[in-house]
Order: structure tokens, then sequence, then C-alpha cells
């Protein structure tokens, strides 16, 4: 696969978006489209337990014995196993049921918690995937604008130690949509 990359300057921080597998860009922390089991699953979630071994299972084990589900537009963190980072977010974005039930408002949500998060642990770098675009149903196009308007809305007035945050889409597709997101909203936000 050709790799395609985008790199945006916003506020001195480097915002991007590169197609690949977010389980081997190497990042301080890594965003997970987690389900609100924090039980794994496929997609994202099946590649970061995979590729990060079971003490990322082992990890959420001991969260949800204490907080039960993570409800969507919220995350938690754990260490990154055998990932190239130091941590893994595990954030739950909506299921899509036609865009009227506050769909985009949690999508935001869960980035918003992912960024808060890495900003929380000390990270200067964080990747991120397209999160609830896949079984979830997001459409990419939607998913996009929301994903993009909500992390270089972040960058842009945000006191933070992040210093790059870079979308990991897998395909083109995906990158084709996050580029045009990220050519329309970013002039008007940096």
């Amino acid at each position: 696969m050709i790799q395609a990359k985008l790199e945006i300057n916003i506020k001195g921080r480097e915002f991007a978006m590169q197609t690949g597998d977010i389980t081997k860009v190497p990042a301080d922390a890594i965003g997970n489209a987690a389900n609100s089991a924090l039980a794994g699953g496929g997609g994202v979630d099946g590649a970061v337990h995979r590729a990060g071994g079971p003490s990322i299972t082992a990890s959420l084990d001991v969260i949800r014995s204490k907080i039960g589900r993570c409800p969507p537009g919220q995350a938690v963190v754990t260490g990154a196993g055998r990932l190239p980072a130091r941590w893994v977010i595990h954030a739950v974005g909506p299921r899509y049921k036609g865009g009227r039930s506050g769909e985009a408002e949690t999508l935001a949500s869960c980035y918003r918690s992912c960024l808060a998060m890495a900003d929380q642990v000390g990270a200067a770098s964080l990747t991120l995937p397209a999160m609830s675009t896949g079984v979830y149903g997001y459409p990419l196009r939607e998913a996009a604008h929301v994903a993009v308007e909500t992390v270089a809305g972040f960058l842009a007035s945000t006191r933070t130690d992040l210093q790059r945050v870079t979308f990991v889409l897998f395909g083109g597709r995906a990158f084709v949509a996050f580029a045009r997101a990220a050519l329309s909203h970013v002039p008007q936000i940096g």
C-alpha cells in the first residue's frame, strides 16, 4: 500500500493524518476504538489487543472491576504492552443511528476524552483512528468532519503538552475523507 500523509501546523503543534496500521506507528499514546464492555473486539480494538498483548486485557479487567462499563463518549487509559507507545486510551464511540440521536456530540466527546487523557498522562504525541466508522456504522465523511473539527479546535485553543496528533487511517478512502475535512476546517481554526 502506498502511504499517504498530510501535516498541518496549528499554533506550533503538528496535526497530521496518514494511512497505515495504528499499532505500528510510534507515539506516546495510542487511541483505541473500544467497546463499552472494554473487552476487546474486532477492527482497531482487536488489532490493539493482539499487538499489545495480554497486559492490556489484564489492565482492562481491573478497570472493569471498578467501573463496569465505559459509556460512549468516554475513555479509560492503560499501559501499551508491546505497542510502540506508553499508553493506550480506550475510547468508546457512538453507534450510528441515522444522525438524530446525538451521535455527533458523542463522537466529539470520544475524541475530547482521548485528548484529555493524553494530556493527563503527559503525552507529547497521540495517534488516533477513525472512531466509530467500522462496525458502529458512522459515515466516514461525517465522522471525519467531527473528528478533525474536535482535534484541531483542541490544538488551537487548549494549553496542552500534546505537540503532535496524528490520525492513522486504514486505507485511501479514509485518508481522503480526513484530508478533505482538514483542508476545509483547519484554515478557519489555525
